[in-house]
């Protein structure tokens, strides 16, 4: 068994360390390989690989794109050539992204939580900002009482505050990394919330637009969830991935690292060896 995390996020995207320090963090965890899988941008890849190779663990450069359903559908792309397809349609869904974080802030204005965007960007440290960051700023300035109240009652679907962004379709996000030279994986399929014949059919059909995984190692999938995970990839032709989505403080509770077979993934179509 080894230990490592194909799901992992830095400040470049809703992340609390930098790409270098997940690397130390990841190293000090015992992890043998790690793939840095920030959401709709590719641009921590250089730092993240270069400290990989100053630490000595096995790095894979990755993305994260949000597919456009009525449940939440994450694409893990690995190995996308940053100057493929697939980086166009990434601008194309971060200058969405900021249209939605200007549209968040006014209507928290007009619910007596004013918040600019200014503090937001500060709070992110880049000009990469989400709505992580918009609720550090709720909480900073007591309109709620954590991070997760501000989710609940004003950011998350549904919530008063919030509003969509522009997502790719599944057969898109799926086509654009493969035509990128990626490998797309289905991330945290628990977190469709789909019953079991559904998610099949959707992994399915995932699977016919060229989808090469599932992440069927998550914190959102129990023990039985992961055994029927398996069972489904395996039984489609697909790679069983794992990784634990961790996002640092902005998601506590988590640990990085998965432990699994090392011979379950076959890790030189992901660019390395064991």
């Amino acid at each position: 068994m080894i230990l490592v995390d194909l799901h992992l996020h830095s400040t470049f995207s809703d992340g609390t360390l930098t790409p270098h320090e997940l690397v130390r963090l990841g190293r000090r965890s015992g992890l043998s390989v790690m793939a840095l899988t920030d959401h709709d941008t590719m641009d921590g890849n250089g730092e993240f690989l270069a400290a990989c190779t100053s630490q000595g663990v096995k790095g894979i450069p990755g993305v994260e794109v949000s597919g456009e359903a009525p449940y939440t559908l994450h694409i893990l792309g690995y190995r996308v050539s940053p100057t493929g397809p697939l980086s166009d349609a990434l601008v194309w869904i971060r200058q969405g992204r900021e249209e939605r974080n200007f549209k968040i802030c006014d209507r928290l204005s007009d619910l007596g939580c004013p918040v600019d965007m200014e503090e937001v960007r500060a709070e992110a440290g880049s000009d990469l900002v989400g709505r992580p960051h918009i609720a550090k700023v709720m909480l900073r300035k007591g309109y709620v009482g954590d991070y997760y109240e501000a989710f609940h009652r004003f950011l998350k679907r549904g919530a008063p505050a919030y509003f969509p962004r522009p997502r790719l379709s599944p057969a898109d996000a799926v086509r654009l990394i493969r035509e990128s030279g990626g490998l797309p994986v289905m991330a945290h399929p628990m977190q469709t919330q789909l019953g079991w014949d559904d998610l099949y059919g959707l992994v399915r059909d995932l699977r016919s637009f060229g989808l090469w995984g599932v992440e069927c190692l998550h914190p959102t999938a129990g023990i039985l969830d992961r055994v029927e995970l398996i069972r489904v990839t395996r039984e489609l032709g697909l790679v069983p991935t794992g990784g634990s989505d961790f996002h640092g403080d902005n998601k506590p509770g988590i640990s990085m690292g998965v432990s699994m077979e090392a011979t379950a993934i076959p890790w030189a179509r992901l660019g390395i060896s064991l």
